[in-house]
């Protein structure tokens, strides 16, 4: 597989008249969220027509050659699955991608019943991918020609594939509703996650408060640990081995290391710490302890079984219309919409399509029927 690996500034001298008028490439990008603390951007594979080139934000800087390229609305620029690559290119490089064209977002407007790259690849172009590397620590160096040959083919065909979908969403008539959707993702930012981190734990919602408290506590401990050591949390301790600390309350390094999936050596280093946060908790008042976020999942709060009754009615009209489609109901509207609208209630197509994240193309097709129900 032929590609110009790019890793150091004389690189991106040669490549750089090579990036220049095209009218359309393909982009992809390569983090390492699995294996690391943090998710970084890693690779940036980058295809026209005619070349693939592989870049190494790790080792030098792309984004000046990359920048005229990716932020030319004029350029069409192809991707599959873009929203959190776009996060990375915009918050790693500071490159904010314009002239979108995201191929999972078009194979889900056309009612594909698997909109995955390998799935769509296979069906338009009988092309099969392998996913053996997508779990690969892409932060280690040397990549190999293993890796980077995987890397690159993943824009390779990316093209051909907006050619398909492109025709097919013309022809069904939902171009527009498409383009919506690309400027929609185009604005995309990356947003740190402020959340109580309890709320991202299974099981952690029906915990007495005083064994949640010892879950954040525990859940601070690891993150702590993990982001000295660069590692991805779970691969410090497991949650169901958290989750085992918080109830358990073990009280010695030898009861910690008893717990199932602590590592004898991680118990002995860093246990101690741990252990004296949980009998910090265990000595709390009952009125010190923090009780799980009410509106972490249900926002301001659960709908009223008037506002219910409007939301199952909503829900009828979605099903109905995404059947009449052949569109997944949760692309032609999801839950969370459907509950911004019972609660506020607009009066208007203008007011609906106002609502935080619906598109002009879903008031079209149920804004009549939407207004129609809220009045009743």
């Amino acid at each position: 597989m032929t590609y110009r690996f790019v890793a150091n500034h004389s690189d991106l001298r040669e490549v750089s008249p090579g990036l220049k008028d095209h009218p359309r490439v393909a982009l992809d990008c390569e983090a390492a969220g699995f294996h690391r603390y943090t998710d970084r951007l890693c690779l940036v594979q980058l295809s026209t027509t005619s070349d693939t080139y592989l870049f190494d934000p790790l080792a030098v800087d792309p984004s000046e050659i990359l920048r005229p390229v990716l932020e030319d609305p004029d350029v069409q620029v192809v991707m599959h699955g873009a929203d959190f690559d776009l996060r990375l290119l915009r918050r790693d490089l500071r490159i904010g991608v314009r002239g979108l064209f995201d191929t999972q977002s078009a194979a889900s407007l056309l009612g594909a019943g698997s909109i995955g790259l390998a799935s769509q690849l296979e069906e338009h172009l009988q092309v099969s991918m392998s996913k053996k590397h997508q779990r690969a620590d892409w932060a280690r160096r040397p990549l190999t020609e293993e890796l980077l040959d995987y890397a690159a083919a993943d824009t390779r065909h990316l093209i051909p594939l907006c050619d398909i979908l492109a025709s097919k969403l013309a022809s069904a008539g939902r171009s527009d509703w498409a383009a919506e959707e690309f400027r929609v993702l185009e604005d995309t930012r990356w947003k740190e996650d402020q959340a109580d981190p309890v709320t991202r734990f299974k099981g952690a919602r029906h915990l007495p408060p005083r064994d949640l408290q010892a879950l954040r506590v525990a859940l601070t401990w690891r993150d702590r640990i993990a982001k000295a050591r660069d590692r991805a949390p779970f691969r410090v301790v497991g949650d169901p081995t958290l989750f085992s600390i918080a109830t358990s309350w073990p009280s010695s390094v030898e009861a910690l290391t008893a717990i199932k999936g602590m590592s004898p050596r991680l118990a002995e280093t860093e246990g101690p710490r741990l252990l004296a946060q949980l009998q910090a908790v265990a000595g709390l008042p009952d009125s010190e302890l923090e009780p799980y976020p009410r509106s972490s999942r249900n926002g301001p709060g659960r709908l009223t079984p008037e506002e219910e009754d409007r939301a199952e009615g909503i829900r009828a009209l979605r099903a109905e219309k995404a059947e009449e489609l052949g569109l997944d109901k949760g692309v032609l509207l999801s839950n969370t919409q459907i509950q911004e609208i019972v609660r506020s209630a607009p009066r208007s197509v203008g007011d609906l399509e106002g609502l935080p994240g619906m598109r002009t193309w879903q008031a079209e097709i149920l804004g009549a029927g939407i207004l129609d129900l809220l009045k009743t």
